[in-house]
This record gives C-alpha cells, structure tokens and sequence, in this order.
C-alpha cells in the first residue's frame, strides 16, 4: 500500500452548453446534492491533502457552492483544452510531494476504491510515470482508445478524431482520470502541445511525453456505469438512475425492506436503520433518518424528518424540514408536518397540518386539525400536551398552547390556552327549525314548476 499523501485536480471550467441551463453543469444534482460536491466528498475518504478545483465559466456558482470544505481554486481563463485546465493548479500545488489524480467534475459515480488502486499501480515495482483509467463501453462511441498489453501497460493512447481505423477498433477506452506523482506532473503538462485534430491540449498526451522519456504508463480498469459522464440532460438522469441502484442495493443489503425498489428514490445521506419497510412511491430528501422498525408507506414524501423506532408514516404523508416524530408516533394519510415534534405514541392520522407545533405523548390529531401558524408576517407556535385529544377539524391559532390531557370539541376554532383536562368547544351554537326543510323544498319545488 502507498503511504505517499494524494492531492485531487478537478476539472470544473467548461460552459457545459449541451446542458442548456443556468445552472453550471457540475452544480446539477445526483443523489439529492450537486454532483461536484458529491464528487469531492467521495475522493475525501482517500483524506486528500489538497483539492484544486479548475473554473473558468461560472466560476462564481462554483466558489460559492464548494468555498469552505478546504477547498483551493484556480482559473482557466481560455478553454485550450484538459491539459492547460490542469496545468492551472501549478501554484497551489507547487510544493506538493505525492500523488495527484486529475479528473473531471462531471463523473459523479468515481470510486474512491477505484483511485485507491490508481495510487496502488502508480506505486508498483514498474515505475509507471501516469496511471490512467480505462473502461470497456459496451458501445465505444467516440471515447479516446487505449492499446495495452495483457498487464496494463499503456502502448498508445489515441483520441477518436486522431485514430486510425485499427486503433478505433479497440475496445479499451480512456475515461478521463489520470494519476501522476506530484513531483513530475507540471513539468510533463508543459511539454504537451497542441497539434491534432482539436488544436488542444490534450491529458492523455501525458502518456505520449513520458514515453519519449522511454518511460511506461499503465491503466487500471472501471466498470462503465462507475465513469459515467453527464455532459447532457439525458446523461443527468442515466447517472442519477446508476446512483438511485447503487443506493437500492446498499440498503437492502444493510437489511432495509424495500417492496418496490426501482418506485423509491434516496438521497446521498439518507440514514435507514434495518428494519426499516419501505413501500412503493417513497421519495427521501435531503436530511432524513429512518430508526428501526418503523414503517414508510406508499406515496410519502420525506426531507429533513427525523422519524424513531417503530413509528408509522402515511401514505401520502408529508414530512418537511423539521418534522420529528417519536417513538410509536404515527402520521397516516395526507398528514404534512413541519418544524414540528409528534411526541411518543402520538397520532395524527390523517388530513392534518402540523407546523411549528410540539405535540405531547399519546396525543391525538383528529382528521382535518390544522394549525394556524402564519399571520403573513411571522410564525407561531402551538404546543398540544400529553394525552391531549384534539377533535375532527379544529383549527389551532398560535400561539396557543393546549394543556396535557385537554380534549379540544371538534370543528372548534381556537384561540386561547386551554388549561389541561379541560373541554375547550368553540364553535357556532346549532339551532333547529321543525319542519323548515319540507316547507323550503315546496315553495322552491312551486317556483321552479312555474
């Protein structure tokens, strides 16, 4: 194993214009977060000693989306190709003595295990100058070829537009990233020139200089899906579709019930303990941790909710940002919940809004209960004690604050404490006419025949 330290170079300067959007391409989101950002967390399990991060186009978007993990940057101030972006990082890397990878923003499935053995080839008894990475596509496209022997060592690397007919043939292709020990990375860029087909300076070209030096270069291989790139919309979602697999498969496998894998989409740090049944159409958010034993049903939607042991959740639930439910807690049918505790063994089960609300133990939410918690200017709070039963359609003005064990009359529209154990109705007095009903219908009955 190399104990030698690893340094990262992301490629981030291109426009991205086959994404047709605002957005920099590399701030579009895979697994619920941008793809850079992704991107850099998982290269952050090799504890990388530096990242240089290359932008040119929006680099604005970028700074402000990456600026605080420690993350260094430089400028590409002229698109001249994958050479010239990582010869940008010279400065920051100047003093650097280990590894660097250099690759691009937009691969968000890269495997830190995969760079691992990237560094592991880089350091073998060969003394290969660059270790690239390869794949074999089940349709080659355009993708740069690499022509290696049986052990990895690199013959040539050829981009498509320069290739000949034999070497397009080949099935082994170049997928971008490329490892080089720090101390000898700028002075092989500034050798690379530019006279191909493209007029660029090419990466892979790193290959050809170290062999004028009649030194090896080798690849090491990756599954496909593993380097897929997102230059476009559709790419985007093929990516996300790896991604949503991979997650499925992991939660599975770490005793999560899914009845309906391909229906159900996580996010990148979605927290499922085992034993935890998840039905078909869930979609997890950002921030959300599933205790075990509890039960996620069909058509629920989850973003930044906590939810304990053997709680109950929908379906057609709603938990936004905020949403805490206990243990046993249980919301059912087209409940929605926000910055809101649902105590232990508390029901709300269903038609229900709960914001900005703390709901005590064994509470319940009667079908149609809202609380009130907006005046247009400021949000309130509603605080429902233990035991507390609140009625069918009540709406609960905040602040406001129902004392433990208080039942609450339905269709009450509250707007003052009630004290605990205590019967707040407040509603309409209901009045009775005998016999208005059948004398109604005649006189309208009469008025419509004639």
């Amino acid at each position: 194993m190399s104990s030698r330290p690893v340094a990262a170079i992301i490629l981030a300067a291109g426009k991205g214009t086959r994404m047709k959007s605002s957005l920099h391409k590399v701030l579009h989101p895979v697994g619920g977060q941008p793809m850079l950002r992704g991107l850099v967390g998982e290269l952050t399990k090799l504890k990388l000693e530096k990242t240089v991060i290359i932008v040119g186009a929006g680099a604005e978007s970028v700074r402000a989306e990456m600026e605080g993990d420690g993350t260094a940057f430089a400028y590409q101030r002229e698109q001249l190709g994958t050479a010239h972006a990582a010869a940008q990082a010279e400065e920051e890397l100047k003093d650097f003595v280990g590894d660097v990878l250099v690759c691009f923003g937009d691969v968000p499935l890269l495997k830190s295990e995969t760079v691992s053995r990237m560094q592991q080839r880089l350091a073998a008894d060969d003394g290969p100058a660059c270790v690239v990475l390869g794949f074999r596509p089940d349709d080659a496209k355009s993708y740069g070829r690499i022509l290696a022997s049986e052990d990895g060592t690199i013959e040539k690397m050829v981009e498509y537009k320069d290739a000949s007919e034999e070497e397009r043939a080949a099935k082994l292709c170049n997928a971008g990233p490329v490892m080089v020990r720090g101390e000898e990375l700028f002075a092989l860029l500034s050798r690379i020139d530019n006279e191909n087909a493209q007029g660029e300076y090419y990466l892979p070209d790193l290959v050809t200089i170290a062999g004028q030096d009649r030194r090896t270069s080798a690849v090491v291989e990756a599954p496909e899906r593993e380097v897929t790139g997102v230059n476009d919309r559709v790419d985007l979602a093929f990516a996300e579709k790896l991604w949503q697999q991979d997650r499925r498969e992991a939660m599975m496998r770490a005793g999560v019930t899914l009845r309906d894998p391909e229906s159900v989409y996580f996010s990148w740090d979605t927290d499922i303990a085992s034993d935890v049944v998840i039905e078909p159409n869930v979609v997890f958010g950002p921030g959300v941790k599933i205790e075990s034993g509890a039960t996620i049903r069909a058509h629920s939607h989850l973003e930044g909710a906590h939810v304990g042991e053997n709680c109950d959740v929908g379906p057609f639930a709603r938990l936004r940002p905020g949403a805490v439910m206990k243990a046993g807690a249980k919301v059912g049918n087209f409940v929605e919940m926000k910055k809101s505790t649902l105590g232990e063994g508390a029901k709300a089960n269903h038609l229900t809004y709960l914001g900005d609300a703390t709901i005590g133990a064994g509470a319940n939410v009667g079908a149609g209960t809202i609380t009130c918690n907006y005046d247009g200017f400021f949000k309130y709070q509603t605080v429902i004690g233990e035991g507390a039963f609140i009625g069918s359609n009540s709406s609960l003005v905040a602040p406001v604050n129902i004392g433990a064990g208080a039942i609450v009359g339905a269709g009450s529209v509250v707007t003052k404490d009630v004290e605990a154990g205590a019967l707040a109705v407040a509603r309409g007095q209901q009045n009775e006419r005998e016999g208005w009903a059948e004398r109604f219908r005649a006189v309208q009955q009469k008025k419509k025949a004639g």
